[in-house]
């Protein structure tokens, strides 16, 4: 397989979900251009006018209006969150600080998904919880005045210290968090300074002074770097070419995959660099490589975690064993990720096994042959789609339709940069 040509990639995942919950809590009409019109991202839409918000219809090639009223009203039904754990999370956040109780729950993947690790650190601000199924969905919010917050988180998560620091925002009191390893992804943190925000970094504390005001926006989601991810693993694994996604996301905080994949001997060069909103964006260039193993410690796991299913595809074809440390968080994303990559990579022919918290891939240039089992992740369904893309490959994927989740037309996109390419 060759690639080719530039292509572009959905609107920022956790951009979007952010911008749609601030624009939410804005007195005023934002405009949200290149937002993700995933079916998250409509989770995320629908829960906001159940909260009193107008939000127009998420299409692609449209521009997205949300107008708020400044606070969030109480909902008259529960509030579906779909599949979408950032939505869940997120919302409890701001719901910590309106005065009126509040119902959220979801489909089975995210009903089982936990949610403790959220309502404690915002029941010690003073929300209150009532759990109707133990550490998950169904989960009623009760929101009031709030107290000041310093929380020394238990793992590294940016969904954790969002909600956090969006309850500091929507409750204005100052709030503290540290992340005990490595950086999750700091959009939150972006977003709240380009308000007016202080929000100051010390010591690996990360402190919100509750100084600004969230007004109306106008802003162009860059593309995902997450979604970017799969297109540049195909890039990687092609014959030769050259492939361009342009104006992806270049948040340190989310391109972490890219430095892992410059050990493994892959080339990911950077182009058109600018700054919007205090976000980076920029294209990137992707040439083929033959890659080598690597080791990937902890303290970058947080910065790439929606990567690990992309890196150990990729790791199966490199040469020697890649490690992948205390990876344990993957247990409980949308799937047991963990486990299903190590048993996929095993039945399309690889060698993979998870050791405690750790994942080791073992590269081999057998081509890939056998039956995919997602469980419905979408990560894991458009991983093992750029492993069918080598020749010889058999790669038969159970649900390619969950892609849509993060990355909607995925599997044209992925076509598209194979049609492009001429030799």
């Amino acid at each position: 397989m060759r690639v080719g040509g530039s292509v572009g990639v959905p609107g920022d995942k956790s951009i979007t979900h952010r911008v749609l919950l601030l624009a939410a809590m804005a007195r005023g009409t934002s405009r949200i251009r290149g937002a993700l019109t995933s079916l998250d991202a409509k989770s995320s839409a629908r829960v906001l006018r159940q909260l009193g918000a107008v939000v127009s219809p998420l299409r692609e090639g449209s521009v997205t209006l949300v107008a708020g009223r400044g606070r969030f009203r109480r909902p008259a039904e529960v509030l579906n969150c779909g599949n979408s754990g950032t939505t869940t999370r997120l919302a409890l956040g701001l719901l910590s600080a309106h005065r009126f109780s509040a119902t959220l729950t979801g489909d089975r993947s995210l009903r089982g998904r936990p949610m403790r690790r959220i309502t404690k650190p915002l029941a010690a601000m003073g929300a209150r919880f009532t759990e109707r199924n133990g550490d998950g969905l169904p989960l009623t919010v009760e929101g009031g005045e709030l107290r000041p917050l310093r929380y020394e988180m238990p793992v590294s998560s940016a969904q954790i210290k969002s909600a956090i620091l969006l309850a500091g925002m929507a409750g204005e009191v100052e709030v503290a968090v540290r992340e005990p390893q490595g950086r999750s992804r700091d959009h939150t943190e972006r977003l709240l300074r380009a308000f007016g925000y202080r929000v100051l970094e010390h010591d690996g504390w990360i402190s919100f002074i509750p100084d600004g005001k969230v007004e109306p926006i106008d802003i162009a989601v860059p593309g995902d770097p997450s979604s970017a991810a799969f297109l540049a693993g195909a890039a990687i694994l092609a014959d030769g070419g050259e492939l361009r996604i342009a104006r992806v996301g270049l948040n340190p905080t989310r391109i972490g995959y890219s430095r892992v994949l410059a050990r493994m001997g892959a080339t990911i060069a950077l182009e058109n660099e600018a700054t919007q909103y205090g976000e980076p964006v920029g294209d990137l260039l992707v040439r083929p490589a033959r890659l080598i193993h690597t080791e990937v410690p902890a303290g970058e796991i947080p910065g790439l975690i929606d990567e690990v299913p992309l890196l150990a595809v990729l790791a199966s074809r490199a040469s020697g064993i890649t490690a992948f440390r205390q990876v344990g968080e993957l247990r409980i994303k949308e799937s047991n990720r963990l486990e299903l990559v190590a048993e996929n990579l095993r039945a399309v022919g690889g060698r993979a096994e998870v050791q405690g918290e750790d994942l080791l891939v073992e590269g081999s240039e057998a081509a890939p042959r056998g039956r995919v089992r997602t469980a419905g992740d979408h990560r894991l369904a458009m991983a093992f789609a750029v492993l069918s893309t080598l020749p010889g490959a058999r790669v038969q994927v159970d649900d390619m339709a969950c892609s849509a989740v993060s990355f909607p037309g995925f599997p044209g996109a992925l076509r598209q940069i194979r049609r492009k390419a001429r030799p």
